[in-house]
């Protein structure tokens, strides 16, 4: 039997990287694809205060327990069950559960940063950059964190200038080089997520 099918997707946050993930997946059977955030790996630093926590980078690579998820989507390549951690984003802490997740002929990997990790792309069989125009992106990410976790404007702005852009810069925008399909203008792109889901097919028979 052939090991699973891994896909890394990447970009920027607010780039359009989950609408390319529900896209992709609504054209295959639901049953066979599982999907790891990148994000779902962020350190556990409960020993810290929220104020702490609040302050810490959480764009930048060493924020992220990627040994962890190497070690899962080893284990999900070998047919085993894995528990995922959970994160909240509210409280910049994991949750005490965890989600299991079993091992499917198709991976989703997402997150800003898993092309930016060497180790992490290597594992991959096919690597997507979701790129989106910096005006795009901010104001999906205002859109969602406001929506979502119940930030105000003020402090998102002020992230997105002192930690997000710079490492999109420097992290994130770089990996760019390691993908093997770029998709421009987010899920919108039906021509390229055709084509993403053929490779698929074709990896998988």
């Amino acid at each position: 039997m052939r090991p699973p099918v891994v896909i890394g997707i990447a970009g920027g946050s607010g780039s359009g990287k989950t609408t390319v993930i529900r896209n992709i997946t609504q054209l295959l059977p639901a049953e066979h694809v599982s999907v790891i955030p990148h994000d779902a790996y962020y350190k556990d630093l409960g020993e810290l205060s929220f104020e702490e926590r609040k302050a810490i980078n959480y764009d930048h690579p060493e924020s992220l327990d990627t040994d962890l998820l190497l070690e899962h989507l080893k284990a999900l390549l070998a047919g085993d069950e894995i528990c995922k951690p959970i994160y909240d984003y509210n409280e910049h802490r994991r949750k005490e559960e965890v989600e299991c997740v079993k091992a499917t002929p198709i991976i989703i990997v997402d997150g800003i940063l898993v092309l930016a990790e060497k180790a992490l792309a290597e594992m991959m069989d096919i690597k997507i950059f979701v790129d989106a125009d910096s005006d795009v992106r901010l104001l999906r990410r205002i859109q969602r964190d406001i929506s979502e976790r119940g930030r105000s404007i003020e402090d998102i702005i002020q992230q997105y200038e002192a930690t997000v852009r710079p490492m999109y810069l420097q992290f994130v925008e770089p990996s760019k080089r390691r993908a093997d399909i770029i998709i421009p203008r987010g899920g919108h792109n039906a021509v390229a997520i055709d084509m993403v889901v053929s490779r698929i097919k074709t990896l998988l028979s």
